[in-house]
């Protein structure tokens, strides 16, 4: 099997269980955060349903500047209602941008994340696209704990959850 078909398999099993989770985001929480130091709410659901708009990112720019110049790149903070949408969007273009690519484009071209014009991080893009994916479970994850403690449901990712015994159901 080739890197560009499991991650395209990854992309397509991940996704219905990100979309389930932003389902589930309540309203008139959106500044609701579990510590100081946490995000708020909406702020980690919309990195959560955007974060699939990382991998045409990574597939057709050679890098990302976390600082950019002040007007450039500025985030926009999505609304409840918008999150499924925003995710949905993302999934379809993600698809499309692995979809036109190859294993050899992925094992032998790097990509690099950058901060205020200095490499931070810079590998290969399929071990950067394996990252991010990874990363999203991890942010998912931390979107459950905050369902759970604002009395959301939270869907089955993995497996039951204490809302929802059998996934999907």
């Amino acid at each position: 099997m080739k890197l560009t078909e499991l991650l395209l398999a990854e992309l397509d099993r991940e996704a219905p269980k990100t979309r389930r989770a932003l389902e589930q985001v309540p309203k008139g929480k959106d500044d609701w955060k579990p510590h100081p130091k946490s995000m708020p709410l909406l702020r980690l659901a919309g990195l959560v349903a955007a974060m699939p708009s990382w991998v045409p990112l990574i597939l057709d720019q050679e890098s990302l500047e976390l600082n950019p110049p002040k007007g450039q790149g500025q985030y926009q903070q999505p609304t409840v209602d918008q999150l499924v949408s925003i995710h949905d969007g993302h999934v379809k273009k993600a698809r499309e941008a692995l979809s036109k690519r190859n294993d050899d484009y992925l094992v032998k071209t790097k990509w690099a994340l950058q901060m205020n014009g200095k490499t931070v991080w810079e590998d290969f893009r399929y071990v950067v696209l394996q990252d991010t994916m990874n990363h999203l479970a991890h942010h998912r994850g931390q979107l459950t704990v905050y369902l759970r403690l604002t009395d959301a449901k939270v869907p089955s990712i993995y497996g039951p959850s204490a809302d929802e015994r059998v996934p999907g159901a």
